[in-house]
C-alpha cells in the first residue's frame, strides 16, 4: 500500500494519520512500541523527503496480515525523485534538526536506500517487538526512545 505525498510539510501529519489507519486495519494497536516506533520513522522519513528534496514522493507500507503470529517484520519506504544521497549529519545539542537519519539507525532493526530510476527510495524495517539497536533503546510498552540524551516520543 502506498500514499503519494506532495513537497508540503503539512504532508507529515497527514503521512502519520493514514500509517496509523494502516496499522489498525493489521491488527497493529497504536499503543504497541511498533506502531509508535514506525509512526516516528514515518514523520522523520517523510519529512525528510519533503523538507530536503522538494519533490513529491511516495510512502509504501509492507504490513504482515491481521491474522499473522509471532514475530513479523514491518517494512516502511520513501521514494523521491531527487538524487541527492541522504546525508547523516553530526549536530550539537542546541541544534533544533539534524537527528532524523540517526534516530532512524537507532529506532530501525535495518535500514538503507537505493537509487531508483532518476531518484531515490529509503527503507527501514521493523520486527515487532523486536530489540531496538545503536545507541537508542526502546523497551516493548515505553512508547519512549532515548537518543543521545534526548527523549522522543511518537506523536
Amino acid at each position: 500500500m502506498q500514499l503519494e505525498i506532495r513537497p508540503d510539510p503539512a504532508e507529515v501529519g497527514r503521512a502519520r494519520r493514514w500509517a496509523r489507519s494502516r496499522l489498525a486495519g493489521a491488527g497493529i494497536g497504536a499503543d504497541e512500541p511498533l506502531a509508535e516506533t514506525l509512526i516516528l520513522l514515518v514523520s522523520e522519513l517523510v519529512t525528510n523527503a519533503v523538507v530536503h528534496t522538494g519533490c513529491p514522493a511516495v510512502l509504501r507500507l509492507s504490513l504482515p496480515g491481521a491474522d499473522a503470529t509471532g514475530e513479523v517484520t514491518v517494512r516502511l519506504e520513501v521514494a523521491d525523485r531527487s538524487d541527492r544521497a541522504p546525508v547523516p549529519r553530526c549536530v550539537g545539542g542546541e541544534a533544533t534538526g539534524g537527528r532524523g537519519l540517526a534516530l532512524v539507525d537507532g529506532l530501525a532493526d535495518r535500514w538503507g536506500w537505493s537509487t531508483e530510476g532518476t531518484g531515490k527510495r529509503i527503507w527501514c524495517e521493523l520486527d515487532r517487538c523486536g530489540r531496538a539497536s545503536g545507541a537508542a533503546r526502546a523497551s516493548c510498552g515505553s512508547g519512549v526512545v532515548t537518543y543521545d540524551g534526548l527523549a522522543y516520543g511518537a506523536v
